[in-house]
């Protein structure tokens, strides 16, 4: 509530209590000692001569007065009283006074009252319908917050690693800090700076940094504060966010999440989104229109890059783009030195351990992790958190909460052992497969066991020898149902899906058949840009055959694979399945110890195949590519990963 209000809250109680006052009090004041008398003794008195003199009050009808020995006396008579008693009082030798007192505030008070409340009563209601017009009419102003030098606190030194981002985005802060320097040389600063990288890798946190930094007015806004359920609001608050940019120039603007309007016009089911396009159209005008503006840095954020407006991302609007991407070791040690600040962690966590056994992770993610860590370490009853506290928060965060409450019957168990031991031994025996980390057939999350590998050595690009291994070790659990039991079940549905999936890009995308040679069909895009429902099919359906005929053939060449293998280290895979129904988790080293005794010799002639041990083990090498979870769901819904680590391949 506004001090406004209170205010007259209080005036107006203050009200109520005086005009209670004014009519209570006088009714409750002590009254001079006086003899009352009744009307008839009144009379008689007077007919007595035992009184003096006499008034008569007409508005109250009461009598007061003297007696002849000086004594005072008050009685009620009539209202008002009777004419003849008053000429009968006078000829009895009494002085008479007739009085009609007139007592303004008495009369007038009541309407006084009410007149105040009626009067308040629509001061209220117009000051309600004026707030309501104010914010009608103040519905096209900018919604961008305003921070001053002092804030955000945040600076560069408070984002760890990101060292060429932050050389790259510092150079905007020192060009509005000294653009002296710049101009000297002949130098322009980009207009526009888009900061593009996946979810939780800290584009939000550059940006409160820029504005901890620049020591210039900084504008926070969301995409989403541009569109409003009134048609021409979103091209009315970008004129009113670079207007009040213009104002306190130089200045920078941060549009967070800028997809959100920016979006490629047209595109779509219905061609377009009206309203988004014409703040679309607004933006692209201030920024580098007929009257563009000066000193006005636009800073903007997205995961989405690919759907942006093309005439959003030319030069003298967004100029340069910076890649904000998953971080590598270098400075995954950093970004986990500072979450790890304010947290009690015992002296003998090794993070660097932790960070190379986290490959793949954002920021968002590595601080999901020390959180996770230190909620494990409150469960154990710890005062601080140890090794096993992030070994058990990296396996909940990669493979999901273990569910105790999920009982198997034996026979579901021990299918559940087959088919994650085929998952394993085809991870251990397969030369170009990533390493088993763990496998359990504990239900975790949405499986009912799981199988994760995790990459050994970092890698931008995947080998074709690679992805048919990892094809192969997908089709290990539904191989190892077959060959154990002669039939299948319900749980190699999400095999089945990722693989799929891989094959169709290796066909379509990736130029990995021989059939289809070195092109590239049908690449598949987002729906709601509308692309494949604006443009015919770029193939024929002789293509659309060959396609799916590669793709099946595919599968089931792997699948062939996978059983040869499979039979071959029968003994392996009888060990493994064993071992898991009676310890229920094993480690990568557990599993290959199994398949080598199994087999008699050890299967890689180089020794046994390196492995990734648990946060509590030694040190090991280091990957980008984000581990393998190979899941069973309870049901036919797909609850499992990609086909493929996050993202695209990376173009050559």
């Amino acid at each position: 509530m506004k001090d406004g209000q209170k205010n007259w809250r209080w005036i107006w109680a203050l009200v109520a209590v005086v005009a209670l006052l004014v009519i209570v009090v006088p009714s409750l004041l002590p009254h001079s000692s006086s003899k009352n008398l009744s009307y008839s003794q009144f009379l008689s008195d007077a007919n007595n001569h035992q009184i003096k003199t006499a008034t008569f009050d007409n508005s109250s009808g009461s009598i007061n007065g003297t007696f002849t020995d000086g004594a005072k006396y008050n009685s009620m008579g009539f209202n008002p009283p009777l004419q003849t008693d008053i000429n009968q009082v006078r000829k009895d030798g009494v002085t008479v006074n007739v009085v009609t007192p007139s007592n303004t505030l008495a009369t007038w008070l009541p309407y006084i009252f009410f007149i105040a409340i009626f009067g308040g009563m629509i001061f209220f209601v117009s000051r309600q319908a004026r707030g309501q017009m104010n914010g009608i009419m103040s519905v096209g102003r900018s919604k961008a917050r305003l921070y001053s030098e002092e804030h955000p606190s945040t600076t560069f030194e408070d984002v760890a690693g990101y060292y060429g981002v932050k050389q790259e985005i510092s150079e905007v802060v020192d060009f509005l800090k000294t653009p002296e320097r710049f101009k000297e040389i002949g130098a322009s600063i980009p207009k526009g700076i888009l900061l593009v990288g996946p979810p939780g890798t800290g584009k939000t946190l550059l940006a409160r940094a820029v504005a901890g930094e620049a020591g210039v007015p900084f504008l926070s806004v969301t995409g989403s504060d541009f569109m409003e359920m009134f048609v021409g609001v979103g091209a009315s608050r970008v004129r009113d966010l670079f207007q009040t940019a213009r104002k306190d120039a130089p200045a920078i603007i941060f549009v967070d999440e800028i997809d959100s309007i920016g979006r490629k016009r047209g595109a779509g089911v219905g061609g377009g989104h009206d309203e988004r396009e014409q703040t679309l159209n607004q933006m692209l005008s201030e920024m580098d229109g007929f009257d563009p503006a000066e000193g006005v840095v636009m800073i903007g954020a997205t995961n989405r890059p690919d759907i942006l407006d093309p005439a959003l991302l030319r030069p003298g609007r967004f100029d340069r783009q910076i890649v904000v991407p998953l971080p590598d070791l270098d400075e995954r040690l950093p970004i986990l030195k500072v979450h790890c600040k304010n947290k009690q962690v015992e002296p003998d966590v090794d993070l660097e351990l932790v960070a190379r056994g986290t490959p793949g992770m954002s920021g968002a993610d590595l601080a999901n992790l020390v959180n996770e860590a230190a909620l494990h370490a409150v469960r154990r009853g710890s005062t601080s958190i140890a090794m096993i506290d992030f070994e058990s928060a990296r396996d909940r965060v990669l493979m999901g909460q273990r569910r105790d409450s999920l009982v198997l019957s034996d026979d579901e168990k021990e299918r559940v052992a087959f088919h994650e031991g085929g998952h394993a031994v085809l991870a251990y025996v397969l030369e170009h497969a990533d390493p088993v980390h763990k496998v359990t057939i504990l239900p975790t999350g949405m499986a009912l066991g799981v199988t994760m590998q995790m990459p050994m050595e970092e890698r931008h690009i995947h080998p074709r020898n690679e992805i048919e291994d990892s094809l192969c070790v997908r089709m290990g659990g539904r191989v190892a149902e077959l060959l154990v039991y002669g039939d299948l079940s319900t749980g190699a549905a999400n095999d089945l899906v990722g693989n799929t999936e891989l094959a169709r890009r290796m066909v379509r995308e990736w130029g990995m058949s021989e059939k289809i040679g070195p092109a590239a069909w049908g690449s598949q895009g987002q729906v709601f840009l509308g692309d494949d429902l604006m443009h015919t099919r770029d193939y024929s359906e002789d293509t659309s055959r060959v396609i799916d005929d590669e793709v099946e053939r595919i599968l089931r060449a792997e699948e062939t694979r996978a059983t040869e293998v499979l039979t071959l280290h029968r003994g392996g895979l009888e060990a493994v399945a064993r071992a898991l129904l009676e310890t229920e988790t094993l480690d990568g080293t557990q599993v290959g110890q199994l398949v080598d005794e199994a087999f008699g010799q050890p299967v890689h002639a180089n020794g046994p195949k390196a492995v990734v041990p648990s946060l509590n083990g030694a040190s090991f090498g280091e990957g980008h590519q984000r581990p393998t979870v190979l899941d069973e769901p309870t049901s036919d819904q797909e609850w499992g990963p990609p086909a493929w680590p996050d993202g695209e391949m990376p173009s050559a």
